[in-house]
């Protein structure tokens, strides 16, 4: 119960819980204090380690990490193994959960080699890190250490794979760094309305004479997480008939904005757009159609529960074409321009095959479901012919070396 709930140690020394064990087990006179609850948990804790350690032996993984600071400013690294069983059956273990000096390649690098020596883990498929080049550096190192390993594969040539989510989330974070003012008049709107109880209370008021059934609440986005965007303005569009009755219903609405009205530039002219008009609400409509893409794209990829490999040659044609799409539609240029840049950073990212891992199309290519022909056909189509050239014979080379 303590380690499902994340509880302290110290709650069954409380007295709520004390009384709960009377009532529900009152033969149960002595209930453990919290040092022998610690020592039952690290008991726990060994035996499981060793029974994953077990299972890891001579198995061949896919490592992921993860690294980030914490409001204290301390550094972490969390390190995670998928691997496949002898029944087919796809597993996701977290080896590691540790403080790091810093984020340096090398010093990752020594961590995680470290934690494959612990767990005895000699056969490593990839690494899946974020695009950062402290993370190239990471690579190297563990290429370095680990090449000659037995088992190792072609000395660790496709050991490096990018994450996609991440570069997904460059692709649209630094594009949305030009924030429309569209996005910026819904923004302000929903912070109105979440920014006391009263006037989340009008707010209501106005959704219930609109007649509006949406059982979900507007919600404030997070400036560094575009997903936050995006379900900010997916929920906040639901709401439309609602925030233009709060103009009427709230004089507070209005003024709050006017108040901002006479200033041209700096961050206050952020902070007063709006109330949202029509044309900003359909606007909203393209960016909601536009952003779901990338959206459940970034799902797909962040998968852990099944396979991800075999989806991202799709993932990537379907997003390059709808790009490629938006780009080519006049009718509205904020998303032309919005779609331009990102089809720019499309190219910046993915448009160099050096820096591509082959495996991610190798695994296409054995999915029965597409094979060698679907990856031809898709990259005649969206690629030059010289440039389709070039991929399709790195793919053929790795196939052939890797079955060789």
């Amino acid at each position: 119960m303590l380690i499902l709930d994340e509880l302290p140690f110290r709650h069954v020394e409380g007295e709520g819980f004390m009384r709960f064990m009377r009532v529900v087990c009152p033969r149960w006179v002595e209930i453990p204090s919290r040092r022998a609850v610690a020592r039952d948990c690290f008991s726990l804790y060994v035996k499981e380690k060793a029974q994953l350690k077990s299972a890891l032996e001579g198995q061949r993984v896919c490592l992921t990490t993860d690294t980030w600071t914490s409001l204290q400013n301390l550094n972490y690294m969390c390190l995670t193994a998928h691997f496949v069983d002898s029944d087919w059956k796809l597993h996701k273990r977290i080896l590691n959960f540790c403080l790091v000096e810093n984020h340096k390649g090398e010093t990752l690098g020594k961590a995680v080699e470290m934690c494959m020596l612990g767990w005895g883990i000699s056969k490593v498929l990839t690494v899946t890190v974020d695009n950062a080049s402290s993370n190239n550096l990471l690579i190297d190192f563990l290429r370095r250490k680990t090449k000659n390993r037995v088992g190792t594969i072609l000395q660790h040539e496709f050991l490096h794979v990018r994450c996609c989510a991440h570069i997904l989330n460059l692709i649209v974070c630094e594009d949305l760094k030009e924030m429309d003012d569209s996005i910026c008049k819904v923004r302000n709107a929903v912070r109105y309305v979440r920014s006391s109880p009263s006037r989340m209370k009008i707010f209501q008021q106005c959704v219930e004479k609109e007649g509006i059934k949406c059982k979900s609440v507007v919600c404030l986005d997070v400036a560094t997480r575009w997903n936050s965007t995006y379900m900010m303005l997916d929920g906040a569009e639901k709401f439309q008939k609602a925030f233009e009755r709060l103009e009427e219903d709230d004089m507070n609405f209005l003024s709050t904005f006017r108040k901002g009205g006479s200033d041209k530039g700096g961050k206050d002219r952020w902070k007063h757009l709006g109330p949202p008009d029509m044309d900003d609400w359909d606007r909203v409509r393209v960016f909601v159609k536009f952003l779901k893409l990338f959206y459940n794209a970034t799902l797909r990829f962040s998968g852990s529960l099944h396979v991800t490999a075999n989806v991202f040659f799709l993932e990537l044609i379907l997003l390059q074409n709808a790009i490629s799409q938006m780009c080519e539609k006049g009718d509205n240029s904020i998303l032309s321009n919005m779609a331009a840049g990102m089809k720019r950073k499309f190219e910046k990212y993915w448009g160099n095959f050096d820096n591509s891992n082959m495996l991610l199309y190798v695994a296409v290519v054995l999915d029965p479901r597409y094979k060698l022909k679907f990856v031809k056909f898709w990259v005649g189509t969206c690629y030059e012919a010289n440039k389709g050239k070039e991929l399709l014979k790195k793919i053929k080379d790795a196939l052939t070396r890797l079955h060789d």
